[in-house]
């Protein structure tokens, strides 16, 4: 971690979705690190494992992290682990849904349409099972903190990419929705885009190639890899601070953690609560100085 976060989170507990690698990781890190109790969640147990060892080491005396097996695309699986961590923690406030993937990539025709249907289980309904088996103890509990990963897949056409571009659009939709259903029982749910990532998924489009993903997207992803891409923490310290108290009453946004001064949205909640910002909208004629 390069970037060290300022918020606490001593006392709470989080609940972390595909936590056991690339931003997943960086989050639970900053989480730990800010002193919360963690439960990480993924299909791969052996990197799970891997990654509750490094924390543990990071961790302060009495301080918990707990990991579970966990197939976000699979309801069943997303009540198991609510239930495991409700039991667990039983004071549990943060729900960070980050376990994605881009899917297949290819022109719409052409994808392996069983693949394309996965993409979507993954990203838009893994959101929605964990949020729905968590939503009933939030509501309880009159406070809860959902952050939900969606990313530049929601703010532009990704052609050759669909179930990534689709899906993460609705996942930005569904946010804004649940903040305002959980408005009243003072449940803040926002979304994060967090820069273009040297992770796994960069790996998969160059593996792909331009036949399958383009060659604007593949030259753009090449150059990114080349840079370093956006740097892990900046996401990761945006989710902190999304989870803290310093953020109550700020729902219903898309943040960009490389571009948006979200630091300093505290100071403006009252404005930022009146107004459309940070969120996707429709562009009318006028928008654009057209009659």
């Amino acid at each position: 971690m390069t970037e060290t976060t300022t918020h606490d989170l001593t006392n709470l507990s989080a609940l972390i979705t595909g936590a056991n690698q690339g931003l997943g990781k960086e989050i639970a890190a900053h989480f730990v690190q800010a002193g919360a109790n963690v439960l990480l969640t993924a299909r791969n147990t052996d990197l799970l494992e891997q990654a509750r060892v490094e924390l543990q080491q990071q961790a302060r005396p009495g301080q918990r992290i707990l990991t579970m097996h966990n197939d976000v695309a699979d309801r069943a699986s997303c009540d198991q682990v609510a239930a495991f961590a409700l039991k667990q923690f039983p004071d549990l406030s943060i729900l960070v849904n980050n376990a994605g993937v881009y899917g297949p990539k290819g022109p719409i025709e052409e994808v392996n349409w069983d693949e394309w249907i996965q993409a979507i289980e993954i990203n838009l309904f893994g959101t929605v099972y964990m949020s729905r088996a968590l939503i009933p103890r939030f509501k309880s509990r009159k406070s809860g903190k959902i952050i939900n990963l969606s990313g530049g897949g929601a703010t532009a056409p990704l052609p050759r990419i669909s179930a990534y571009a689709a899906s993460k659009a609705a996942v930005v939709r569904m946010t804004e929705t649940l903040a305002e259903e959980l408005r009243d029982w003072n449940i803040d749910v926002n979304a994060i885009a967090p820069g273009a990532l040297n992770t796994r998924l960069l790996d998969e489009v160059l593996a792909a190639g331009p036949d399958k993903v383009g060659k604007s997207f593949y030259d753009r992803s090449l150059k990114q890899r080349d840079e370093g891409g956006a740097p892990l923490d900046k996401g990761a310290v945006l989710a902190v601070f999304l989870a803290s108290s310093e953020s109550n009453g700020i729902t219903g946004k898309l943040l960009s953690a490389v571009w948006d001064d979200w630091k300093n949205l505290p100071a403006r909640r009252d404005q930022l609560n009146k107004s459309d910002v940070y969120t996707l909208r429709r562009i009318v004629p006028e928008d654009r100085g057209m009659k």
